[in-house]
């Protein structure tokens, strides 16, 4: 970053000269009072510089000046801050004082530098950076998407904003570097932007509500991401008017229009408005996002970074498959969340536990049936005169104590509870895909479509390649959310067994047993926990099929609907159907 001068040239004001000089020449004991009186005016243009570091570390790279109509990178953005009324203002009242006024140091350079993003749909022809590198955009003429990047700087000018972006023309894509930090940080700075304005150039000023969910806005990957990340957002017509005339601050605020997107979008209306990045919630954002569509390919994922808070390489070129196969390896890498495991459609060349196109996860997740405590409580009590004590507990250790998935170099290291398939039988049927009647050890027979030809087998005449059907492993079971008025485990990061059944403090009732008492009453609540468990691992999910390759290594077989699998008996789910699979 520039040094802050000091000097004639820079408009420095002369008055922090005139007190050095007061210094060279004061004796000892008056030096000490001036320097009491007064900030260094190198101490204070280290605090400025310092905030000025800060505020443009949340910015984009270039930007433009609403003023003179110059793109302006970071070297320009500096000298026009060094040079302006504010800046000199503000040195000036600094070393005038005794002490650092930090906050309104951040107050003044956080205003000097706001900025107004733009949200829009690329047209066919857009102004790009060569277009107006070193010019004057406000002297440009006859360019294709002048006219949008000048009705956009007059909005944010007349808002008062100095500093305005624009993707199409901020960004240098011919070098691969900018490019791909501009990505990684695309939704940190929607977030930090003083205001996004949203363009929608296919909603004529004579549209009636409801214009905005029809928009094709709405159906594009980037914007997911550049509407959910700022904090104040409003919208404008094809000719730059506001959307519903509505002239509040912030059209996050406003009702009408926040339904309007809840439903054009299927998103809650709160969770637009408060979104957070991160690996939260994985499966739903995902959701959110399957329908939208790119131009690009690989931005099917890159727009998607920032969503996920990820950090991945941008390789343009790599295709959609192996973008969209990074994206999801690390998500299941870092969270240990295997919800993005549940899809339905085509496999991934990437790994086939993974989708060829985010569409798959266009369907919602099956949900779990829900259980009564009462229910739950019968089948606790049933369990409990067939189980024994120690192979419940031994189970539910093993499950406890199982390791997260491992995702790495494409291939899935998947904990998981294992049916071995003994039957597959094809179902005549005239539609598109193929139907198997399937049969597996511990679970009741289901059905299967898919596009894939399946080996049909049985035992009377089996086959060499093993299959299974798999429930992932998914440690959220441990919780057990049935039990009323427990910490959510997944927030805590504790496990279930950290926590008493009923979720009362009983240490003092405790205290008073005898060491025999104390471990029967703490085997009992191991044993009750682990029938729970039993009882819920007892419960339909949703299965995996898997096909062996190669000794020890498998592929999943795609299905064009949920594959609903439930055991015959939970009684009989023993510490022998628990595995670790790797798959391609």
């Amino acid at each position: 970053m520039q040094d802050i001068n000091t000097d004639a040239n820079n408009h420095i004001p002369y008055v922090h000269r005139s007190k050095a000089s007061k210094l060279d020449d004061a004796p000892e004991a008056q030096i000490r009072d001036l320097r009491q009186q007064y900030v260094c005016p190198s101490e204070a243009e280290d605090a400025i510089r310092g905030a000025v570091s800060i505020e443009l570390s949340n910015a984009p790279l270039r930007l433009l000046n609403t003023s003179t109509g110059i793109l302006c990178d970071r070297a320009a953005q500096l000298n026009s801050f060094k040079t302006s009324p504010e800046y000199k203002e503000l040195l000036s009242s600094i070393t005038k004082r005794s002490d650092l006024d930090m906050e309104r140091i951040r107050g003044v350079v956080a205003m000097h530098f706001r900025c107004v993003l733009l949200s829009h749909r690329w047209e066919e022809t857009e102004v790009l950076l060569h277009h107006i590198q070193n010019k004057d955009v406000r002297k440009l003429k006859g360019l294709g998407g002048i006219t949008k990047l000048l009705s956009f700087c007059k909005v944010a000018r007349d808002a008062g904003y100095l500093w305005a972006w624009m993707d199409t023309c901020c960004i240098d894509k011919s070098n691969n570097a900018e490019l791909g930090e501009s990505v990684q940080s695309m939704f940190v700075w929607y977030r930090h932007s003083a205001l996004t304005i949203v363009y929608l150039s296919d909603v004529p000023p004579s549209s009636q509500p409801g214009a905005l969910a029809s928009s094709v806005w709405n159906e594009r990957g980037w914007t997911f991401q550049e509407f959910v990340a700022p904090k104040v957002v409003r919208f404008y017509h094809k000719d730059w008017s506001l959307y519903l005339n509505d002239r509040s601050l912030n059209h996050k605020e406003s009702p009408a229009i926040m339904k309007e997107l809840e439903s054009a979008t299927g998103i809650d209306a709160q969770a637009l408005i408060s979104f957070r990045p991160g690996m939260r919630d994985a499966r739903q954002k995902l959701q959110w996002a399957s329908k939208r569509v790119t131009t690009v390919q690989e931005d099917t994922a890159y727009s998607l970074f920032g969503i996920f808070d990820v950090h991945l390489p941008v390789i343009y070129g790599e295709r959609k498959q192996s973008a969209l196969g990074r994206l999801l390896q690390d998500i299941v890498s870092r969270s240990g969340d295997i919800t993005s495991l549940d899809w339905v459609g085509q496999s991934s060349e990437f790994n086939s536990c993974l989708p060829a196109d985010i569409i798959s996860y266009a369907t919602p997740p099956y949900s779990l049936p829900s259980l009564s405590e009462d229910e739950i409580q019968t089948a606790v009590s049933s369990l409990r005169n067939i189980v024994l004590v120690d192979l419940a507990s031994k189970l539910y250790n093993l499950l406890k104590n199982t390791n997260a998935p491992l995702f790495a170099n494409c291939r899935l290291r998947l904990p998981c509870i294992a049916f071995r398939v003994t039957e597959v039988k094809r179902k005549r049927g005239h539609t598109a895909h193929f139907t198997y009647g399937v049969k597996a050890d511990g679970l009741r027979d289901l059905l299967i479509t898919t596009d894939e030809t399946l080996i049909k087998f049985s035992r009377t005449r089996p086959t060499q390649q093993m299959f299974f059907l798999v429930r992932p492993w998914d440690r959220r079971l441990l919780g057990l959310p049935d039990f009323s008025e427990q910490p959510t485990f997944a927030d805590e990061g504790e496990s279930v067994g950290d926590w008493s059944e009923s979720g009362s403090d009983d240490t003092d009732e405790r205290s008073s047993n005898s060491p025999g008492e104390e471990k029967l009453s703490v085997d009992s609540d191991v044993h009750l926990r682990s029938l729970r468990l039993m009882v819920h691992l007892g419960q339909a999910f949703s299965a995996l099929l898997v096909a062996e390759q190669r000794v020890g290594e498998y592929k999943r077989v795609a299905s064009d609907q949920y594959i609903i699998a439930q055991v015959k008996d939970p009684a009989s789910i023993d510490i022998m159907n628990i595995e670790t699979l790797d798959i391609l």
